[in-house]
C-alpha cells in the first residue's frame, strides 16, 4: 500500500462556494436550505431544499462550457478547478487520472427535456442533450480542459459515489496506474420529478414554513432529509510524487471502505451490518485502532431509520471508545453524490484547524440514538489525529473513508 496525500480540495455547496468559504459557515452553524429559487415549487408538497447560493456561472466558466454542461457538471469543474490550483499539480498527462462520483447524473435536465418536448416539438431536443445527461461527461470536459490522460471512471453508487470515488482513485494510485489522481464528486438534481418520487416515499422533510431548521439529524423530531447540491474535489498523490514536487500535504487517506449489504434497495439492513464492516474494513486497511478516531462526519440524513441505525453501528464498532459524531446534512442538506468528497473535506479541516462542526437543529436526540456526542447546534474544539467520513446510500451501498493527520 503506498501513502496517498491530499494536495488540494475544492467546494461547491449550499452554505458557501470555495473550501474556506463552507468550512467557515459549517462551523458557524450556517443553514443553506430554504425555499427552492430554480423553479416555482407552490405545487409541490416539499418546497425547500439546499441550493447552491448567488450561483452564476459565467463568473467562473466560459460561455461554451456553461452551455453544453448541467449544473452538476458545473459544479465538478469549479470545485476540480479550485483543488487542482491549491495543489499547484504540474499534469503529467499519462500519469495523471480523474474519477467522478454522481448518483443520478442529468436527471433534472432529462426532466425539464422531456416537459419541453411534450408541450412543443422536437426542435426543442438539441444536439447537446446528450452529453449533458452522461455521469462521465463531468469528468471528460475537466480531462479535455486539462489534458488528463491516465485512468478515467465515473461511479455511480447512489449516495455513497462521492466515498467511492475516492476510492477508487486511490485503488488507481495503489495499482501503479496513476501517480496523482482528482476524485470529485457532484450532484444537482432538483426538478419537480425527483421530488415528487422521494416525497412520496416519505424520505423528505416537508417543513416548508421552516426550511433553515428541515434537516434535523438524529433529532426526535426529523422527518426526512432534505436535497441538496453541490460539488467536491480532491487531489490524491502519493506522498513521493508530492514531496519531490515540493508540494504541501493537508492530510493523508489511510483508509477506505466498501460494502454492501445486499438487504433491500431503500432501507438500511436493521442491524447495520453492512455499515459495520465498511467502517471495520477502513479502520482494517487503516492500519489503526478503532480508538484512534477521534471524529465521525456521519451520513446522517436525518431518516428516521437512516439515523437510528447508523449510530446503533456506530457503536458497535467503537464499543465504549466513541468519538464525537456530527452531521453537516443538517447544513448542507444531503448533496448525494456531492457529499462523499465534501464531507472528507471537512474531515481533513477538522483535524487541521482542531475545530468539530455542528449538528444544527439537534434539539432532542432521538432516545434510539442517545449515548453519543453530536456536538449538537456548536462546533468543538478537539485535538484529533484521525477522522472517519460515513456515505451510505439506496441499494445498500456503503463508503467509509479514515483521513489522517501528515
Amino acid at each position: 500500500m503506498k501513502k496517498i496525500v491530499i494536495t488540494g480540495m475544492g467546494a461547491v455547496t449550499p452554505v458557501g462556494i470555495g473550501v474556506d468559504n463552507y468550512w467557515k459557515n459549517i462551523t458557524d452553524g450556517v443553514s443553506g436550505i430554504d425555499t427552492i429559487r430554480t423553479f416555482d415549487p407552490s405545487e409541490l408538497a416539499v418546497q425547500i431544499a439546499g441550493e447552491v447560493k448567488n450561483f452564476n456561472p459565467s463568473d467562473y466558466l466560459p460561455k461554451d462550457l456553461i452551455r453544453k454542461t448541467d449544473p452538476f457538471m458545473q459544479y465538478a469543474y469549479i470545485a476540480a478547478e479550485e483543488a487542482l490550483k491549491q495543489s499547484k499539480l504540474e499534469i503529467e498527462p499519462q500519469r495523471t487520472g480523474i474519477v467522478m462520483g454522481t448518483a443520478m447524473s442529468g436527471i433534472a435536465t432529462i426532466a425539464y427535456t422531456q416537459d419541453a418536448l411534450s408541450g412543443a416539438s422536437h426542435k426543442k431536443v438539441g444536439p447537446r442533450f446528450i452529453p449533458k445527461i452522461l455521469g462521465n461527461i463531468a469528468a471528460a470536459n475537466i480531462a479535455i480542459d486539462y489534458n488528463i490522460q491516465g485512468p478515467s471512471f465515473t461511479v455511480s453508487t447512489a449516495c455513497s459515489s462521492g466515498g467511492d470515488a475516492i476510492n477508487t482513485a486511490c485503488m488507481c494510485i495503489n495499482t501503479g496506474k496513476a501517480d496523482a489522481m482528482l476524485a470529485i464528486g457532484a450532484e444537482s438534481v432538483l426538478c419537480p420529478l425527483v421530488i415528487y418520487s422521494l416525497a412520496n416515499a416519505k424520505a423528505l422533510s416537508r417543513r416548508n414554513d421552516s426550511p433553515s431548521s428541515a434537516s434535523r439529524p438524529f433529532d426526535v423530531t426529523r422527518d426526512g432529509f432534505v436535497i441538496g447540491e453541490g460539488g467536491g474535489a480532491l487531489i490524491l498523490e502519493t506522498e513521493e510524487h508530492a514531496l519531490a514536487r515540493g508540494a504541501k500535504i493537508l492530510g493523508v487517506i489511510k483508509g477506505c471502505g466498501n460494502t454492501g449489504d445486499a438487504y433491500h434497495v431503500t432501507a438500511p439492513h436493521p442491524e447495520g451490518r453492512g455499515a459495520i464492516a465498511c467502517m471495520q474494513q477502513a479502520i482494517e486497511e487503516a492500519g489503526i485502532k478503532a480508538e484512534e478516531i477521534g471524529y465521525i462526519n456521519a451520513h446522517g440524513t436525518a431518516t428516521n431509520k437512516g439515523d437510528s441505525v447508523e449510530t446503533s453501528a456506530i457503536k458497535k464498532v467503537f464499543k465504549e471508545n466513541l468519538p464525537y459524531v456530527s452531521s453537516t446534512k443538517g447544513a448542507t442538506g444531503h448533496m448525494m453524490g456531492a457529499g462523499g468528497i465534501t464531507e472528507t473535506i471537512t474531515c481533513v479541516k477538522a483535524i487541521e484547524t482542531g475545530v468539530l462542526p455542528p449538528t444544527i437543529n439537534l434539539s432532542e436526540v432521538d432516545p434510539e440514538c442517545a449515548g453519543i456526542d453530536f456536538v449538537a447546534n456548536t462546533a468543538k474544539k478537539a485535538d484529533i489525529k484521525y477522522a472517519m467520513s460515513n456515505a451510505f446510500g439506496f441499494g445498500g451501498q456503503n463508503s467509509s473513508i479514515i483521513v489522517g493527520k501528515y
